[in-house]
């Protein structure tokens, strides 16, 4: 006998602090609950914010697509020495950011008071 599907989906979604706004304001206008906790990104120490998303299973399409709408990928550029110059010159190097890095995790028991 399989187990029961779950019916509710924490969604954990990682994206730029200065998408913030936008993706609160979009997933509040689908009237998905949000929280969120301030983090940092390892390879560039940029601010992240995490977003703790909880919703029915038939949300979470627009879900994600309220995400990928509010949180862009964009170009900046980071200074790196050039290497085997004879002076350590910085070189802008173009490093794409943004968008989001999200985890849908089934939850098997959901419970407001």
């Amino acid at each position: 006998m399989n187990p029961p599907r779950p019916v509710h989906y924490l969604l954990v979604a990682i994206i730029q602090d200065q998408d913030l706004d936008a993706a609160t304001r979009a997933l509040k206008a689908i009237g998905a609950p949000v929280t969120y906790l301030d983090s940092a990104g390892g390879f560039l120490g940029r601010r992240n914010a995490t977003l703790l998303i909880g919703l029915p299973k038939e949300r979470e399409l627009e879900a994600l697509a309220a995400l990928q709408e509010s949180c862009k990928r964009r170009i900046e550029y980071m200074t790196l020495p050039l290497e085997g110059a004879p002076m350590t010159m910085p070189a802008p190097v173009p490093v794409t950011v943004g968008g989001a890095t999200v985890f849908a995790l089934p939850v098997d028991r959901f419970e407001q008071f």
